[in-house]
């Protein structure tokens, strides 16, 4: 594994920390947001960008302004947005320094992470690409509230992995219906018998084996659209 280096990422005038590595020659920077009721420490972030650093990826992972004070109602989202601009900002300029501008950044996050994502980007923000990890569709038990409205038009590539048994995209037709309404660029990867945190019953894991283990799926979609760009 690439030694980590911890960052300061500047969100108009606040600070937030931030952990990124880089591989020799990495095809692509990911950067990961943490969702709603964890940090970018959580074991499970940490084994999911040790993993795919270990695939040849440079990543960087990054709290957003409310986890960095140790509050715990999240951001909203035009903070959210600007410290997703910030964090993207920060990795087109490691990557710029280490020889490679222009390198393809995808953005990615746990949940609300990747919600706040993909909202920064229907709202303008440059990215490769947009990956889920455990898409927040609508609160459990209430699939009439969906979070989809901003989806629906973004073109660039987008990855959903989603558990089978999260709370959060039951029934799963909804999601299924969502991927074929936003069209070609959008790819739906279910785990099967997962949870919200991808944790399977009566298989129980660490989080950060949890975390690593959707590196593969996620290195793959990757590698097949930065050579398709």
């Amino acid at each position: 594994m690439t030694d980590e280096q911890r960052i300061t990422i500047d969100v108009d005038g606040t600070p937030v920390s931030g952990v990124a590595t880089r591989p020799t020659d990495a095809a692509a920077t990911i950067v990961v947001a943490h969702g709603a009721g964890a940090g970018m420490e959580h074991p499970f972030m940490s084994g999911f960008t040790r993993a795919m650093d270990a695939l040849g990826f440079a990543t960087l992972r990054f709290n957003f302004p409310y986890r960095e004070a140790g509050r715990r109602f999240p951001d909203r989202p035009p903070v959210a947005i600007a410290t997703w601009r910030a964090a993207m900002d920060a990795a087109a300029a490691r990557a710029a320094a280490a020889g490679s501008p222009g390198e393809p950044i995808w953005a990615s996050g746990k949940s609300f992470g990747g919600r706040m994502a993909s909202m920064a980007v229907a709202d303008g923000m440059p990215a490769t690409g947009l990956v889920h990890l455990g898409y927040p569709l609508h609160p459990p038990g209430r699939p009439e509230k969906a979070r989809d409205e901003h989806l629906v038009g973004l073109t660039v590539p987008m990855l959903f992995l989603q558990g089978r048994n999260d709370p959060f995209a039951i029934p799963n037709e909804q999601l299924d219906e969502l991927v074929a309404r936003i069209g070609p660029t959008a790819t739906l990867h279910w785990v099967e018998n997962a949870n919200h945190s991808f944790e399977v019953k009566g298989a129980k894991r660490p989080a950060a084996e949890v975390g690593a283990s959707l590196a593969d799926p996620v290195a793959a979609f990757l590698a097949a659209h930065t050579r398709a760009g």
